[in-house]
């Protein structure tokens, strides 16, 4: 791995920490893009990486992708992500998530990590043991904000696929559109269970098959294989596994009008996003279409900070926000002849100050 400054992904990084601790074996990276508005404020990773650039690649780039979406979301909060490397048997353990939270309370408050892939609620509460700089905390009842960001995240994608649908398609609903979702976890599940209410026509895939056909046969939908998935002819493709999949291999194989998603950094190139403008494929930035999750455990910490408690509703206010948006990029985007996600970075890096 070359030095992290000389990488394509670095961008003025204010701070980039690995971590290593020999007694639990946590090797882990921390990265804050920006602290511009606030703290870094973004979820821990758990992934085993093939390669240690992967990882470090995944932090500059995931940090910089929270520094955008905490801006466009309006939260008073900076960019920062973590990215624990487990081994290959994704082995985590009590000693390893101590040393981890240790390393998060000694940078005092610039870093405020939450669950993200592979890191549950329990591990969040776990690491909120040693350290307050934490959210996505388990909550009491359904009327509080916080806990596991899941199916915040999954509201804002479902309200913006329908914002996408009536500025692509004139509709002004979802019913009969055909959306395949890759990826049925928290999230990806949760935006097909919203959107076969709504009446949608569903083809889900994920690694776990047996997950995508369990969801398939509770909701009514059709499944593909993972390497089919997006070459499935529809009206939306919405990625919401790992990130990158838009490469020119995966924008090629496209056949849908709209691209809408919870996956971060689904462009693997700066090239990629007027690759779909080109093709006519309407794309909502992952930043902004992805932020319900962030919303609701920022909300969390801030009220959690203040000792007040925190509505849920208020959460959902927010989270209402991310079509208008949407909206304004598509509109930016159409008159400009920028591509939609060169107009949201434009807007976001005003807001940060760059």
């Amino acid at each position: 791995m070359t030095a992290f400054w000389t990488e394509a992904d670095f961008d003025d990084h204010e701070l980039v920490q690995v971590v290593r601790d020999a007694k639990s074996g946590l090797t882990a990276i921390i990265a804050l893009h920006s602290t511009h508005l606030g703290p870094g404020a973004g979820g821990t990773r758990f992934w085993h990486y093939a390669d240690a650039s992967d990882a470090m690649r995944d932090a500059l780039r995931l940090s910089r992708g929270m520094s955008y979406k905490n801006a466009m979301a309006g939260l008073p909060m900076g960019g920062g992500k973590a990215v624990i490397l487990a081994n290959q048997d994704k082995a985590k353990t009590p000693e390893m998530l101590a040393a981890f939270a240790d390393a998060v309370d000694a940078l005092g408050g610039k870093y405020v990590t939450a669950e993200d892939v592979g890191i549950s609620e329990a591990d969040m509460a776990a690491v909120a043991e040693r350290t307050q700089f934490v959210s996505g905390l388990p909550v009491e009842g359904d009327d509080s904000a916080g806990g596991d960001p899941g199916p915040f995240t999954a509201l804002g994608i479902f309200l913006g696929i329908k914002a996408a649908v009536k500025h692509k398609l004139g509709k002004d609903s979802v019913e009969g559109v055909h959306v395949a979702i890759q990826g049925t976890g928290s999230v990806g599940g949760g935006v097909a269970r919203l959107l076969a209410k709504d009446g949608a026509k569903l083809t889900l895939s994920d690694i776990h098959m047996d997950r995508a056909e369990a969801l398939a046969t509770e909701i009514g939908a059709e499944t593909a294989a993972p390497d089919a998935i997006m070459s499935i002819a529809c009206d939306v493709f919405s990625p919401n596994a790992l990130g990158a999949v838009l490469d020119d291999e995966g924008i090629a194989r496209l056949d849908c009008q709209i691209v809408a998603g919870g996956a971060n950094n689904q462009l693997r190139r700066a090239e990629h996003g007027p690759m779909l403008a080109k093709r006519g494929i309407l794309y909502a930035p992952d930043y902004v279409i992805n932020a319900g999750g962030i919303i609701s455990v920022t909300l969390e910490y801030l009220c959690r900070n203040d000792k007040a408690p925190c509505d849920i509703n208020e959460v959902r206010k927010r989270i209402a926000l991310i079509p208008g948006r949407l909206e304004q990029i598509w509109q930016e985007s159409d008159s400009s002849g920028a591509s939609p996600d060169q107009v949201a970075d434009r807007m976001a890096q005003e807001l940060i100050g760059r």
